[in-house]
């Protein structure tokens, strides 16, 4: 059977493509701008590029654009693009604490080192439609954006901007270090971060490649296996604490090949999370907490809230269970999404196999039975236990 009625489906997929592709260029609307995906809807964009694994918001907004709004295809589409880019160099390692500060909320300390600075959240907003007419949300927008210039021409500090002095706060875990109230994963040694877009990871890996993977991971994956992780066999939700959450720009800096100098060359944002798990294992130091650590790229808290209480639960599994398997080998949407979307190409050869053993399986109980009747035994001196009606087995082979 094979493959032949895909033959001649060429013309077909071309026809396909030009659907998507007219949709897309000849909608009624108005032509979407990239701008205005960065702009107007850049938790989209953040995860894209996050998932993606390429900070490029322009790239990432057109990918979203061509994707019709599906962040998965938009991260595919950045993937293939940054396979093909060369690599010219490394940027300088940096320090989590150069991250200039947008927004930093500590929920597990009333009173941490350096101001909380809420910045943009709905974490305390009613979940209720905003139903303004279109046209006041036209004249509201254009208010905004000549209240935006006159502020640049001003160079008046914006209200969601914090000040110098708050955009590089000291850390709670660092209080919870001089009080000795933690478990210290610190090395000595510094070893070379595993590229895991070079190699794969799989279980066993070091906490590096665990980190990665779940940075590149699709968000929805990752949240739900931190959902199923927290809520234990007991079906109780175990106690799980934040210590600081962090959105903020991460300096990139590289060295300058003629002079040796470091040089900024731009900065990107990104999301980091510390949080706080209470050691209760039989062979754990019950006296001091562990620090799980998540960061990622962009304003995407749900993806580093889980990945950092991951990351602690990973290391307390110590290689037992199947945490680690599930984080490295089931968390990245594209290769979920790939083996699930390829299920809708032609199967003709697999299915036509399985048609064939059931036929031949129906076949041989068929003229097993036949035997048997020929040798004059009835149906009410044997047992069916084969899963297949009308073959039937004798009791004494069932014992056997």
């Amino acid at each position: 059977m094979g493959y032949v009625a895909a033959k001649g489906g060429f013309d077909a997929i071309q026809a396909a493509e030009t659907l998507v592709r007219r949709r897309r260029i000849e909608g009624r609307s108005s032509w979407l701008e990239l701008d205005q995906i960065v702009d107007r809807l850049r938790y989209s964009v953040d995860r894209v590029m996050g998932e993606g694994g390429l900070w490029d918001e322009q790239l990432s907004a057109r990918a979203f654009r061509q994707a019709e709004g599906d962040v998965i295809e938009a991260a595919h589409l950045i993937r293939a693009h940054r396979s093909t880019l060369p690599r010219f160099g490394y940027a300088r390692v940096v320090d989590a604490d150069e991250i200039d500060v947008l927004r930093r909320i500590v929920p597990a300390f009333r009173e941490p080192p350096g101001p909380q600075l809420l910045g943009r959240t709905l974490d305390y907003t009613g979940r209720l439609l905003d139903q303004t007419p279109e046209d006041e949300g036209r004249r509201q927008a254009a208010e905004a954006a000549a209240n935006r210039r006159e502020r640049v021409v001003s160079t008046q500090v914006s209200a969601d901007e914090p000040t110098v002095d708050q955009r590089v706060p000291g850390r709670l875990i660092d209080v919870l270090r001089n009080l000795d109230a933690l478990v210290d994963r610190r090395r000595d040694d510094d070893p070379e971060p595993v590229d895991i877009s070079r190699v794969a990871a799989r279980p066993g890996a070091p906490r590096s490649a665990r980190l990665s993977t779940m940075a590149r991971a699709e968000t929805g994956a990752l949240v739900q296996l931190w959902y199923r992780n927290i809520l234990g066999p007991d079906r109780n939700l175990h106690e799980v604490t934040l210590g600081e959450v962090r959105h903020g720009r991460l300096p990139i800096e590289v060295q300058n090949p003629l002079t040796g100098e470091t040089v900024p060359i731009g900065s990107v944002r990104v999301t980091e999370v510390e949080a706080i798990e209470d050691l209760d294992g039989v062979e754990e130091d019950r006296t001091r907490f562990d620090v799980g650590y998540g960061i990622c790229l962009g304003h995407n808290e749900r993806k580093a809230i889980a990945m950092a209480n991951l990351d602690v639960a990973v290391d307390r599994a110590a290689g037992d269970g199947p945490l680690e398997q599930s984080v490295l080998m089931t968390t990245d949407g594209l290769d979920a999404s790939g083996f699930l979307e390829h299920l809708k190409l032609p199967h003709y050869v697999t299915f036509r196999s399985m048609m064939e053993r059931k036929t031949a399986m129906r076949e041989a109980a068929g003229t097993k039975r036949q035997e048997r009747l020929a040798q004059g035994r009835s149906d009410c001196e044997v047992t069916d236990v084969s899963g297949d009606a009308g073959a039937p087995v004798e009791r004494e082979d069932v014992l056997r």
